[in-house]
Protein backbone atom coordinates (compact mmCIF):
# COMPACT_ATOMS: atom_id res chain seq x y z
CA UNK A 1 0.00 0.00 0.00
CA UNK A 2 1.50 3.88 -1.11
CA UNK A 3 -1.54 5.79 0.54
CA UNK A 4 -3.47 5.13 3.94
CA UNK A 5 -6.46 7.44 4.79
CA UNK A 6 -7.44 7.30 8.43
CA UNK A 7 -11.28 9.22 8.55
CA UNK A 8 -11.44 10.18 12.43
CA UNK A 9 -8.60 12.52 14.24
CA UNK A 10 -9.49 11.46 17.69
CA UNK A 11 -8.38 8.63 20.36
CA UNK A 12 -8.79 5.61 17.39
CA UNK A 13 -7.54 7.72 14.49
CA UNK A 14 -4.55 8.67 16.47
CA UNK A 15 -3.38 5.40 17.83
CA UNK A 16 -4.17 3.82 13.93
CA UNK A 17 -1.81 6.31 12.95
CA UNK A 18 1.14 5.22 15.10
CA UNK A 19 0.21 1.67 14.95
CA UNK A 20 1.10 1.90 10.85
CA UNK A 21 4.32 3.89 11.93
CA UNK A 22 5.08 1.36 14.60
CA UNK A 23 4.47 -1.40 12.27
CA UNK A 24 6.75 -0.27 9.21
CA UNK A 25 4.25 1.30 7.11
CA UNK A 26 6.32 3.87 5.53
CA UNK A 27 3.77 5.28 2.86
CA UNK A 28 1.81 8.66 2.84
CA UNK A 29 -0.90 8.76 5.62
CA UNK A 30 -3.59 11.36 5.44
CA UNK A 31 -5.92 11.46 8.62
CA UNK A 32 -9.21 13.35 8.02
CA UNK A 33 -10.82 15.03 11.32
CA UNK A 34 -14.14 16.89 10.91
CA UNK A 35 -13.12 18.76 14.47
CA UNK A 36 -10.30 21.84 14.19
CA UNK A 37 -7.87 20.86 16.75
CA UNK A 38 -5.48 18.17 16.81
CA UNK A 39 -6.23 15.29 18.86
CA UNK A 40 -6.89 15.33 22.56
CA UNK A 41 -8.13 13.45 25.55
CA UNK A 42 -12.01 13.34 26.33
CA UNK A 43 -12.47 11.84 29.54
CA UNK A 44 -11.13 14.70 31.31
CA UNK A 45 -13.89 17.24 29.25
CA UNK A 46 -16.20 15.80 31.64
CA UNK A 47 -14.38 16.15 34.86
CA UNK A 48 -11.51 18.74 35.36
CA UNK A 49 -12.36 20.92 32.05
CA UNK A 50 -15.34 21.31 33.56
CA UNK A 51 -14.01 22.03 37.07
CA UNK A 52 -11.41 24.81 35.15
CA UNK A 53 -8.51 22.79 36.11
CA UNK A 54 -7.12 21.63 32.86
CA UNK A 55 -7.92 22.89 29.70
CA UNK A 56 -7.73 20.53 26.35
CA UNK A 57 -4.75 17.18 26.99
CA UNK A 58 -3.42 16.69 24.03
CA UNK A 59 -2.98 12.48 23.07
CA UNK A 60 0.15 13.48 21.64
CA UNK A 61 2.83 15.89 21.54
CA UNK A 62 3.81 18.19 18.94
CA UNK A 63 7.21 16.06 18.02
CA UNK A 64 5.46 12.52 18.47
CA UNK A 65 2.88 13.93 15.56
CA UNK A 66 5.98 14.90 13.58
CA UNK A 67 7.10 12.00 13.47
CA UNK A 68 3.92 10.49 11.79
CA UNK A 69 4.59 12.46 9.04
CA UNK A 70 1.07 12.83 8.02
CA UNK A 71 -1.32 14.67 5.96
CA UNK A 72 -3.80 16.55 8.78
CA UNK A 73 -6.96 17.35 7.01
CA UNK A 74 -8.47 19.03 10.04
CA UNK A 75 -12.21 20.98 9.78
CA UNK A 76 -13.91 19.46 7.57
CA UNK A 77 -15.67 15.64 7.72
CA UNK A 78 -16.15 13.12 5.04
CA UNK A 79 -19.16 13.48 3.39
CA UNK A 80 -19.27 10.29 1.15
CA UNK A 81 -18.22 7.07 -0.97
CA UNK A 82 -16.90 8.38 -4.44
CA UNK A 83 -15.84 4.60 -4.76
CA UNK A 84 -14.00 2.07 -2.33
CA UNK A 85 -11.02 3.88 -3.06
CA UNK A 86 -12.29 7.54 -2.88
CA UNK A 87 -13.71 9.46 -0.51
CA UNK A 88 -15.17 12.78 -0.50
CA UNK A 89 -15.08 15.52 1.91
CA UNK A 90 -17.10 18.46 3.38
CA UNK A 91 -14.66 20.96 1.69
CA UNK A 92 -15.16 19.96 -1.84
CA UNK A 93 -11.65 17.71 -2.16
CA UNK A 94 -11.45 14.03 -1.93
CA UNK A 95 -9.11 11.51 -0.91
CA UNK A 96 -7.52 8.31 -3.32
CA UNK A 97 -6.15 5.64 -0.64
CA UNK A 98 -5.22 2.06 -1.69
CA UNK A 99 -6.21 1.59 2.40
CA UNK A 100 -8.80 2.86 4.83
CA UNK A 101 -9.21 3.59 8.57
CA UNK A 102 -12.82 4.14 9.72
CA UNK A 103 -12.76 6.01 12.76
CA UNK A 104 -15.33 8.36 12.81
CA UNK A 105 -16.65 7.78 16.42
CA UNK A 106 -20.09 8.39 17.49
CA UNK A 107 -22.73 11.41 17.57
CA UNK A 108 -24.37 12.05 20.58
CA UNK A 109 -28.04 11.55 20.76
CA UNK A 110 -29.46 15.31 21.50
CA UNK A 111 -32.93 16.49 23.00
CA UNK A 112 -33.95 20.39 21.78
CA UNK A 113 -33.16 22.56 24.30
CA UNK A 114 -29.68 20.54 25.74
CA UNK A 115 -26.48 20.89 25.37
CA UNK A 116 -24.62 17.54 24.61
CA UNK A 117 -20.45 16.64 25.99
CA UNK A 118 -18.55 14.92 22.98
CA UNK A 119 -16.18 17.27 21.99
CA UNK A 120 -14.05 20.27 23.21
CA UNK A 121 -16.36 22.70 22.13
CA UNK A 122 -19.30 21.15 23.71
CA UNK A 123 -17.24 21.23 26.84
CA UNK A 124 -16.24 25.07 26.28
CA UNK A 125 -20.37 25.86 25.92
CA UNK A 126 -21.65 24.23 28.94
CA UNK A 127 -18.44 25.55 31.06
CA UNK A 128 -19.42 28.71 29.96
CA UNK A 129 -23.22 28.28 30.74
CA UNK A 130 -22.23 26.91 33.80
CA UNK A 131 -20.60 30.04 34.90
CA UNK A 132 -23.83 31.82 35.57
CA UNK A 133 -26.31 28.93 36.42
CA UNK A 134 -27.93 27.81 39.28
CA UNK A 135 -29.66 25.13 38.83
CA UNK A 136 -28.52 22.25 36.49
CA UNK A 137 -30.38 19.39 35.27
CA UNK A 138 -29.18 16.52 33.38
CA UNK A 139 -31.08 13.94 31.30
CA UNK A 140 -29.97 10.43 31.10
CA UNK A 141 -27.50 8.88 34.50
CA UNK A 142 -25.04 6.80 32.57
CA UNK A 143 -21.52 7.49 33.25
CA UNK A 144 -21.37 10.42 31.49
CA UNK A 145 -24.69 12.08 33.06
CA UNK A 146 -23.41 11.40 36.19
CA UNK A 147 -19.88 12.57 35.82
CA UNK A 148 -21.39 16.05 34.60
CA UNK A 149 -23.53 16.37 37.67
CA UNK A 150 -20.56 15.74 39.92
CA UNK A 151 -18.23 18.37 38.31
CA UNK A 152 -21.66 20.45 38.48
CA UNK A 153 -22.18 20.04 42.06
CA UNK A 154 -18.39 20.53 42.97
CA UNK A 155 -18.89 23.84 41.04
CA UNK A 156 -21.46 24.55 43.71
CA UNK A 157 -24.79 23.73 41.45
CA UNK A 158 -27.76 22.82 42.03
CA UNK A 159 -28.09 19.52 39.97
CA UNK A 160 -31.21 17.40 38.79
CA UNK A 161 -30.64 14.30 37.07
CA UNK A 162 -33.51 12.38 35.87
CA UNK A 163 -32.91 9.00 34.48
CA UNK A 164 -35.94 6.91 32.65
CA UNK A 165 -34.68 4.16 33.44
CA UNK A 166 -35.76 2.57 37.08
CA UNK A 167 -32.01 2.32 38.10
CA UNK A 168 -29.30 4.03 36.44
CA UNK A 169 -26.59 1.95 34.68
CA UNK A 170 -28.82 -1.85 34.64
CA UNK A 171 -27.71 -2.08 31.03
CA UNK A 172 -23.92 -2.00 32.20
CA UNK A 173 -24.14 -2.69 35.77
CA UNK A 174 -26.94 -5.15 36.46
CA UNK A 175 -29.81 -3.75 38.91
CA UNK A 176 -27.35 -4.12 41.97
CA UNK A 177 -24.68 -2.14 41.25
CA UNK A 178 -26.51 0.34 39.14
CA UNK A 179 -28.51 0.92 41.86
CA UNK A 180 -24.91 1.34 44.12
CA UNK A 181 -23.83 3.80 41.37
CA UNK A 182 -27.18 5.73 41.38
CA UNK A 183 -26.78 6.36 45.33
CA UNK A 184 -24.10 8.48 44.82
CA UNK A 185 -26.39 11.01 43.47
CA UNK A 186 -27.86 11.61 46.68
CA UNK A 187 -24.65 10.87 48.90
CA UNK A 188 -23.45 14.44 47.78
CA UNK A 189 -26.79 16.64 46.97
CA UNK A 190 -27.92 15.92 44.04
CA UNK A 191 -31.39 15.05 43.26
CA UNK A 192 -31.67 11.76 41.16
CA UNK A 193 -35.07 11.63 39.73
CA UNK A 194 -35.50 7.45 37.81
CA UNK A 195 -38.53 6.11 35.97
CA UNK A 196 -39.91 8.90 34.16
CA UNK A 197 -39.26 10.29 30.55
CA UNK A 198 -38.73 13.68 29.48
CA UNK A 199 -41.76 15.92 28.01
CA UNK A 200 -40.42 18.66 26.97
CA UNK A 201 -36.83 21.23 27.48
CA UNK A 202 -37.61 24.50 27.67
CA UNK A 203 -34.72 27.46 28.01
CA UNK A 204 -37.01 29.49 30.25
CA UNK A 205 -38.49 27.01 32.32
CA UNK A 206 -37.20 24.09 32.32
CA UNK A 207 -37.53 20.10 32.16
CA UNK A 208 -40.78 19.02 31.73
CA UNK A 209 -41.45 15.37 32.86
CA UNK A 210 -44.15 12.76 31.27
CA UNK A 211 -46.35 13.04 34.05
CA UNK A 212 -46.75 16.76 34.18
CA UNK A 213 -43.65 17.89 37.04
CA UNK A 214 -41.91 20.96 36.26
CA UNK A 215 -38.08 20.37 36.98
CA UNK A 216 -35.90 24.36 37.41
CA UNK A 217 -33.27 24.20 35.07
CA UNK A 218 -31.04 27.40 34.01
CA UNK A 219 -29.08 24.76 32.12
CA UNK A 220 -29.75 21.03 31.01
CA UNK A 221 -27.37 18.52 29.54
CA UNK A 222 -28.11 15.30 27.83
CA UNK A 223 -26.20 12.58 28.16
CA UNK A 224 -28.33 10.00 26.16
CA UNK A 225 -25.98 7.92 24.44
CA UNK A 226 -24.85 7.94 20.91
CA UNK A 227 -25.14 6.55 17.64
CA UNK A 228 -22.47 5.57 15.63
CA UNK A 229 -20.96 8.46 12.84
CA UNK A 230 -21.42 6.33 9.94
CA UNK A 231 -24.27 8.78 7.38
CA UNK A 232 -21.45 9.89 4.99
CA UNK A 233 -21.08 6.09 4.63
CA UNK A 234 -24.91 4.88 3.97
CA UNK A 235 -25.54 3.56 0.55
CA UNK A 236 -21.66 2.70 -0.23
CA UNK A 237 -20.38 -0.16 -0.67
CA UNK A 238 -19.33 -1.17 2.88
CA UNK A 239 -21.62 -3.25 5.21
CA UNK A 240 -23.66 -1.38 8.05
CA UNK A 241 -25.47 -2.76 11.33
CA UNK A 242 -25.11 -0.67 14.50
CA UNK A 243 -21.88 0.68 13.06
CA UNK A 244 -19.57 -0.43 10.50
CA UNK A 245 -19.63 -4.41 10.38
CA UNK A 246 -16.23 -5.70 11.17
CA UNK A 247 -14.94 -9.54 11.98
CA UNK A 248 -13.44 -10.01 15.12
CA UNK A 249 -10.15 -8.01 13.44
CA UNK A 250 -11.40 -4.96 12.53
CA UNK A 251 -11.52 -5.53 8.85
CA UNK A 252 -15.01 -4.92 6.77
CA UNK A 253 -16.57 -6.48 3.98
CA UNK A 254 -13.87 -4.73 2.04
CA UNK A 255 -10.70 -6.47 3.03
CA UNK A 256 -8.75 -2.27 2.36
CA UNK A 257 -11.06 -1.16 4.73
CA UNK A 258 -10.84 -1.50 8.11
CA UNK A 259 -13.06 0.06 11.27
CA UNK A 260 -12.12 1.08 15.00
CA UNK A 261 -13.49 2.80 17.99
CA UNK A 262 -16.84 4.22 18.89
CA UNK A 263 -17.83 3.47 15.19
CA UNK A 264 -17.21 -0.15 14.96
CA UNK A 265 -19.19 -3.16 15.31
CA UNK A 266 -16.34 -5.60 15.90
CA UNK A 267 -17.83 -9.51 15.13
CA UNK A 268 -21.35 -8.11 16.96
CA UNK A 269 -20.33 -6.12 19.14
CA UNK A 270 -20.17 -2.22 19.40
CA UNK A 271 -17.83 -0.54 22.60
CA UNK A 272 -17.30 2.73 23.12
CA UNK A 273 -14.62 2.71 25.92
CA UNK A 274 -11.72 4.38 25.72
CA UNK A 275 -9.58 1.86 25.90
CA UNK A 276 -11.03 -0.64 23.14
CA UNK A 277 -10.63 2.29 20.91
CA UNK A 278 -6.98 2.37 21.78
CA UNK A 279 -6.45 -1.47 21.73
CA UNK A 280 -8.78 -2.24 18.08
CA UNK A 281 -6.36 0.29 16.54
CA UNK A 282 -3.02 -2.14 16.61
CA UNK A 283 -4.71 -5.42 15.98
CA UNK A 284 -6.61 -3.45 12.82
CA UNK A 285 -3.67 -1.91 11.42
CA UNK A 286 -1.76 -5.34 11.03
CA UNK A 287 -4.89 -7.00 9.36
CA UNK A 288 -4.74 -3.79 6.95
CA UNK A 289 -1.61 -4.41 6.27
CA UNK A 290 -1.69 -7.84 6.01
CA UNK A 291 -4.62 -7.66 3.72
CA UNK A 292 -6.77 -10.60 5.48
CA UNK A 293 -8.01 -10.91 9.01
CA UNK A 294 -4.42 -12.28 10.63
CA UNK A 295 -4.97 -10.89 14.32
CA UNK A 296 -8.37 -11.04 16.52
CA UNK A 297 -8.81 -8.95 19.96
CA UNK A 298 -11.74 -9.82 22.60
CA UNK A 299 -12.80 -6.95 23.94
CA UNK A 300 -12.40 -6.56 27.34
CA UNK A 301 -15.00 -3.90 27.90
CA UNK A 302 -13.35 -2.16 30.55
CA UNK A 303 -14.22 1.62 31.61
CA UNK A 304 -13.70 3.85 34.54
CA UNK A 305 -15.43 6.82 35.61
CA UNK A 306 -15.22 9.31 38.43
CA UNK A 307 -17.85 10.42 39.83
CA UNK A 308 -18.04 13.10 42.85
CA UNK A 309 -14.90 11.58 44.46
CA UNK A 310 -15.45 8.26 43.89
CA UNK A 311 -13.48 6.36 40.95
CA UNK A 312 -15.77 3.37 39.60
CA UNK A 313 -14.17 0.90 37.16
CA UNK A 314 -15.40 -2.20 35.42
CA UNK A 315 -14.65 -5.21 32.78
CA UNK A 316 -16.14 -7.96 31.37
CA UNK A 317 -19.62 -7.97 31.57
CA UNK A 318 -22.78 -8.05 34.28
CA UNK A 319 -24.53 -11.37 35.21
CA UNK A 320 -27.67 -11.76 37.88
CA UNK A 321 -25.01 -13.55 39.67
CA UNK A 322 -22.93 -10.75 41.10
CA UNK A 323 -21.13 -11.07 44.87
CA UNK A 324 -19.16 -8.65 47.22
CA UNK A 325 -15.78 -9.93 47.77
CA UNK A 326 -14.27 -7.14 49.82
CA UNK A 327 -15.58 -3.90 51.11
CA UNK A 328 -19.58 -2.89 51.87
CA UNK A 329 -21.73 -1.52 49.11
CA UNK A 330 -22.83 1.02 51.86
CA UNK A 331 -19.16 2.05 52.29
CA UNK A 332 -18.82 3.29 49.10
CA UNK A 333 -15.84 1.32 48.47
CA UNK A 334 -16.25 -2.64 47.66
CA UNK A 335 -15.08 -4.75 44.92
CA UNK A 336 -17.85 -7.38 43.25
CA UNK A 337 -17.64 -10.06 41.17
CA UNK A 338 -20.35 -11.34 38.33
CA UNK A 339 -20.22 -14.79 37.83
CA UNK A 340 -20.93 -16.91 34.89
CA UNK A 341 -24.84 -18.44 35.03
CA UNK A 342 -23.43 -21.89 34.00
CA UNK A 343 -20.30 -21.88 35.74
CA UNK A 344 -20.85 -20.07 38.89
CA UNK A 345 -16.89 -20.53 39.35
CA UNK A 346 -16.10 -18.36 36.38
CA UNK A 347 -15.69 -14.59 36.93
CA UNK A 348 -16.78 -13.00 33.52
CA UNK A 349 -17.20 -9.43 34.87
CA UNK A 350 -15.61 -7.10 37.88
CA UNK A 351 -16.72 -3.99 39.33
CA UNK A 352 -15.10 -2.17 41.70
CA UNK A 353 -15.95 1.55 43.57
CA UNK A 354 -12.89 3.29 45.25
CA UNK A 355 -10.84 0.02 45.03
CA UNK A 356 -8.23 -0.03 42.16
CA UNK A 357 -5.56 -2.72 44.17
CA UNK A 358 -8.32 -5.03 44.55
CA UNK A 359 -9.72 -4.38 41.24
CA UNK A 360 -6.29 -5.19 39.28
CA UNK A 361 -6.35 -8.36 41.42
CA UNK A 362 -9.75 -9.62 40.58
CA UNK A 363 -9.45 -9.12 37.12
CA UNK A 364 -6.63 -11.48 36.85
CA UNK A 365 -9.15 -13.94 37.35
CA UNK A 366 -11.41 -12.65 34.47
CA UNK A 367 -12.45 -15.52 32.16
Amino acid sequence: MRTIAIIGASLAGLRSAQALRQQGFDGRLVVVGEEVHLPYDRPPLSKDFLLGKCEAVPLADQEDLDALAADWRLGVRASGLLSDREVALSDGTTVEADGFVIATGGVPRTMPGTHVLRTLDDAVTIRDAFGGAQHVGIIGAGFIGAEIASSARALGKEVTVVEALPTPLTRVLGLEMGAACGQLHNDHGSTLITGINVDSVNVDSGIKLADGRQIDADVVVAGIGTRPATDWLAGGPITLNNGVVCDAGGVTNLKHVVAVGDVANWAGHRAEHWTSAAEQAQIAVRNLLAGDTVATHANGGYVWSDQYGVRIQFIGRATNDVRVEDGSIEDRKFVATYRDADNPEDVVGVLAMSNARLFTRFRRNLR
